[in-house]
C-alpha cells in the first residue's frame, strides 16, 4: 500500500508571505542608505527592533516551557549567530567588492549546501529529481538576478558571499527544528535577540560602520520620515518575513522551505511592477519559470523516497 500525501498548501503559502516580505527589505534598506544611513546601522536596528517587538508576545507565549529554551539552545544560537548576524555582516561586506545581484546569487545557493550537507551527513544521495530540481532552480536564480549579463569577480566579495550562503542554510536548518516544541513565533524573538545582540556588540566596536541620519528618505518617489521607513523595515520585512519562513519550514521541511526561498527574487521581480510600473526582461521571465519549476522537482524529489521506504514497510 502506497503512502498518499497531501501538497503542503499552507507550507508554500507561508514560504511565498515570508519571500514577499523579504524581498521588500531592498526597498526599504536602499531608501535608508540613500538618505546617509550605513548598511550596517539599517541591519543593526532592523534586528533590534524586530526583537524588541517579539519580546512581549516571545516571553508572554513561553510561560511555563523555559526548559523547551534550555533545549534549544543549540538551533537558537544557529539561528541568532548564522542566520541573523553572520548572513546580514558576510552579505553586505560582500556587495563591498562584487555587484550586488552575484551577491545574492552566491548567498541562494545556501538550499544546494543543505541538499549536499544532509547527503553527506545521512549517507543518503538526493534523489536524480532532487538534484536535477537544485540545478534548474540554481539557472533560473543566475537568470533573474542578471548576472549573466555580467558582474565582477572579487575573491574577498566570493568568500564574504558563501559564508552568507552558509547563514541562509543555518536559517532554513534551525527554523526547520522543531523538536524542542517552541512554536514559531517566541523561536523567531529569541533568535532575533541573540542576533540582536551580537550585531550591536560588532557595531559597538567599529568593526561595523553605523551611521544615522535624520534625512527624509525617499520611497516610491515620495519623501518620507526615515522612522517610517524603519517601521516597514522591521515589522513587514522582519517580524513578518522571519516568522512565516520559520512556520513555512516547520511544515515543508529545510531542503523544500529553503528552494521556496527562491521565490524571494521573484518578488524582486513583481514588487517593481506593482509599485514602479518597471517590467522585467524575458531573460527574468524565463529564469522565473526555471525556478518555479526546479521547486517542483525538489518537492517531488522529497516525496518519492518516503513513499519507497513506506511500500517496503508495507511488504
Amino acid at each position: 500500500m502506497t503512502a498518499v500525501r497531501s501538497f503542503p498548501v499552507a507550507g508554500f503559502l507561508l514560504a511565498l508571505g515570508s519571500a514577499a516580505s523579504f524581498a521588500l527589505s531592498g526597498t526599504f534598506a536602499s531608501a535608508l542608505m540613500s538618505a546617509g544611513w550605513s548598511p550596517g546601522a539599517a541591519v543593526t536596528l532592523r534586528i533590534a527592533f524586530a526583537a524588541l517587538v517579539l519580546a512581549v508576545p516571545t516571553i508572554l507565549m513561553l510561560r511555563g516551557k523555559w526548559g523547551s529554551v534550555r533545549r534549544a539552545w543549540a538551533p537558537l544560537l544557529l539561528f541568532g549567530l548564522l542566520a541573523v548576524v553572520a548572513c546580514q555582516l558576510a552579505f553586505f561586506m560582500a556587495v563591498e567588492f562584487i555587484p550586488p545581484s552575484l551577491a545574492l546569487l552566491i548567498e541562494f545557493l545556501g538550499p544546494v549546501m543543505l541538499v549536499f550537507w544532509f547527503w553527506a551527513r545521512t549517507r543518503v544521495r538526493p534523489s536524480s529529481i532532487t538534484l536535477l530540481g537544485a540545478g534548474i532552480a540554481v539557472l533560473g536564480l543566475v537568470a533573474v538576478s542578471g548576472v549573466a549579463t555580467g558582474g565582477g569577480l572579487h575573491p574577498l566579495g566570493i568568500l564574504f558571499a558563501l559564508i552568507a550562503a552558509v547563514g541562509n542554510a543555518a536559517y532554513f536548518a534551525a527554523a526547520a527544528s522543531a523538536d524542542h516544541g517552541i512554536p514559531p513565533l517566541p523561536f523567531v524573538g529569541l533568535g532575533l535577540g541573540i542576533g540582536a545582540i551580537g550585531l550591536i556588540v560588532v557595531s559597538a566596536t567599529g568593526l561595523l560602520p553605523f551611521t544615522v541620519t535624520s534625512n527624509p528618505a525617499v520611497l516610491l518617489n515620495v519623501e518620507v520620515s526615515p522612522l517610517l521607513v524603519v517601521a516597514g523595515l522591521v515589522l513587514i520585512s522582519t517580524v513578518v518575513s522571519y516568522v512565516l519562513g520559520v512556520a513555512a519550514a516547520r511544515r515543508l521541511g529545510a531542503t523544500v522551505a529553503s528552494f521556496a526561498g527562491y521565490s524571494e527574487p521573484l518578488f524582486g521581480i513583481v514588487w517593481p511592477i506593482v509599485l514602479l510600473a518597471i517590467v522585467p526582461t524575458g531573460l527574468q521571465w524565463f529564469g522565473a519559470g526555471l525556478v518555479i519549476l526546479g521547486v517542483v522537482a525538489v518537492k517531488l524529489g522529497e516525496l518519492r523516497p518516503v513513499e519507497k521506504r513506506v511500500v517496503a514497510q508495507s511488504n
